[in-house]
C-alpha cells in the first residue's frame, strides 16, 4: 500500500467512517486545524495496510480527506482473496506477487504458487483459469509456513465441511472430484524453523478423515533445544514432539486408522528440479536436495549435503513467499528484497508519499502486524504535516482524476456500487447456506451495476 498526500487516485472516499471525537484524541485533532484545512490523502490498495492507514488519519486528523483508490471491482484485497474459506476469522495477507522457485521443471503443468491456487478457491478474478488438475494421488507443497498448511487443509478437507463456507462454488466442485489422497509439506531446514502457528498445527492433526506422517528421527534431540526458546515455540514443538513420538489414545489411534488421507511434513530438503512425466507433457514429481544446518538461532541456514531424493507427485504448490511489484516507474523499488526503500513509511528522497503494509517492511506478519505498521506511517504522515514538511498549496483532488478518467473512457466503482455487488453476492450465497456466493466475473459485476 502506498500513500500520497498531494495527488490523488480514486476508489472510494471515507470521510463517514471517521470515529467521533473523544477525548483522548481532540487536542491532537485541533493542533492541525490552524496549519492544514483539509488535507487530501490518497492511498493505493483497499488491504488490511490501506483501509487500517486510512483508518488511524481519520481518527487523528477531524478534517482529513482520505480516498482509497483499488485496482479490482470489489474492495478489501486479500482479506477477500487470501483468507482460506474455513478460517473467517483470519486475516493474514498479502503482495501481488509470489517468490519463484527458479528450478528447471518450474513451468511444467501441474505446477503453481500457493498464492494463485488460494486466488483460485477464493474467487480472485486473475485466477479463475487456473484449473489445476486434482486426479493424482500425492500432492508436494514447497514451503512450511501457515499459507502452506491452509493449502493442505483446503486440499484434504472433506468437501462436505466446505460447503456452507464462501469458497468459490467452481473451486468445490473441483474438490469433489479431486483423488488428492497424501499431501506432503516440505521445508528446507528443520522442525525449530518451521514457520506456521500452533493453531494451524492443531487443526491439521485433528482435521477429519486424515493422519499426520511425522517421523520421530526428524525430532532427536529437540526436546533439549527447545527448553530456553520463547514459550510460544516451545509449545508448537512440544505438540510435534507429541505427534510425533508418543503413542495416540485408543480414541485417537482409531480414528487415525480409518482416515483415508494423510499429510506428513519433510524436513532439510530443497527443491532442486520438478521431474516431467515420460511424455514430458506435466509435473511427475520433484528432485530434492537433502540439506544439513549450520549456524544458529536467526542466522541457522541449510546447506545441502550432495544427496537428493525423488519424491513422485502430480501437484507442486509453492509457498516460499510473496513478494510486492513496483508500483511505478516514478517510485523508487528495490527487486531484490521487494519493498520500497523507506525509513518508518517515509519513502526514501520522495516527500510527501508513504508506503505501508508488505511492499514497507517485505512479506512478513499476520494481521495484527500491518495494523501497528500501518498505524506507525499514519502517524509519520501527521507528524510531516504538522511540521509543515509536506507540499502546501490547494489540490485539485478526486476531481482531477475524475475528469483524467472520464477522458479515457474509465467510470470507477464505488463504494456504493459496491455494496450493491456485495448484497447481491449475500443473496446468492442465502439459497446455498452460505454467507455469500462470490462474483468472479467483472463483465459480469459491470452488468449488475448497469455499465
Amino acid at each position: 500500500m502506498a500513500l500520497r498526500c498531494w495527488r490523488w487516485w480514486h476508489w472510494s472516499a471515507w470521510p463517514r467512517t471517521r470515529p467521533p471525537p473523544s477525548g483522548s484524541t481532540q487536542s491532537f485533532r485541533q493542533q492541525f486545524s490552524t496549519q492544514e484545512q483539509t488535507p487530501q490523502i490518497c492511498v493505493v490498495g483497499s488491504g488490511p495496510a490501506g483501509f487500517y492507514t486510512a483508518q488511524h488519519l481519520l481518527k487523528h486528523h477531524s478534517r482529513a480527506r482520505v480516498d482509497i483508490y483499488e485496482k479490482q471491482l470489489v474492495p478489501f484485497g486479500l482479506v477477500r482473496f487470501g483468507v482460506a474459506p474455513d478460517h473467517p476469522e483470519v486475516k493474514s495477507y498479502g503482495a501481488e506477487d509470489h517468490r519463484a522457485l527458479e528450478i528447471p521443471g518450474e513451468e511444467l503443468p501441474g505446477v503453481f504458487s500457493a498464492r494463485a491456487f488460494v486466488g483460485w478457491y477464493n474467487g480472485l478474478p486473475e485466477n479463475q483459469e487456473l484449473a489445476p488438475d486434482l486426479s493424482c494421488d500425492t500432492a508436494v507443497i514447497l514451503g512450511q509456513g501457515n499459507v502452506a498448511l491452509d493449502v493442505a487443509r483446503i486440499l484434504l478437507t472433506p468437501p462436505e465441511h466446505l460447503e456452507k463456507t464462501d469458497i468459490t462454488e467452481a473451486a468445490l466442485g473441483a474438490l469433489r472430484q479431486s483423488r488428492v489422497k497424501t499431501v506432503w509439506i516440505v521445508g528446507r531446514r528443520g522442525p525449530l524453523q518451521v514457520a506456521f502457528t500452533i493453531k494451524e498445527l492443531r487443526e491439521m492433526i485433528q482435521l477429519p478423515g486424515t493422519r499426520p506422517i511425522l517421523d520421530p528421527a526428524d525430532f532427536l534431540g529437540l526436546q533439549d533445544r527447545i527448553k530456553e526458546v520463547p514459550r510460544p515455540r516451545k509449545r508448537l514443538m512440544e505438540l510435534l514432539l507429541r505427534t510425533a513420538t508418543e503413542k495416540p489414545g485408543a480414541e485417537e489411534a482409531a480414528r487415525r486408522a480409518s482416515a483415508s488421507r494423510a499429510w506428513g511434513l519433510r524436513f532439510s530438503r530443497s527443491p532442486q528440479q520438478v521431474l516431467p512425466s515420460a511424455d514430458g507433457r506435466r509435473a511427475a514429481g520433484i528432485r530434492l536436495a537433502v540439506t544439513r544446518l549450520e549456524g544458529v538461532g536467526e542466522a541457522t541456514r541449510a546447506v545441502p549435503t550432495g544427496d537428493v531424493e525423488d519424491l513422485p507427485c502430480g501437484l507442486v504448490l509453492s509457498s516460499i513467499g510473496y513478494k510486492s511489484r513496483p508500483i511505478d516507474p516514478s517510485v523508487p523499488f528495490d527487486l531484490k528484497l521487494g519493498v520500497i526503500p523507506n525509513t518508518e513509511g517515509r519513502v526514501v528522497d520522495m516527500p510527501g508519499l508513504y508506503c505501508s503494509g508488505w511492499v514497507k517492511r517485505g512479506p512478513t506478519g499476520v494481521i495484527t502486524t500491518t495494523m501497528t505498521d500501518s498505524f506507525l506511517t499514519g502517524q509519520m504522515l501527521l507528524q510531516d504535516l504538522k511540521a509543515g514538511l509536506l507540499p502546501s498549496g490547494p489540490r485539485p483532488g478526486y476531481a482531477a482524476i475524475k475528469a483524467l478518467l472520464s477522458s479515457r473512457g474509465v467510470w470507477p466503482i464505488s463504494f456504493s456500487d459496491w455494496e450493491k455487488l456485495d448484497a447481491e453476492e449475500v443473496s446468492r450465497g442465502q439459497g446455498a447456506g452460505k454467507p455469500r456466493e462470490k462474483l468472479l466475473d467483472p463483465q459480469e459485476m459491470l452488468r449488475l451495476l448497469g455499465r
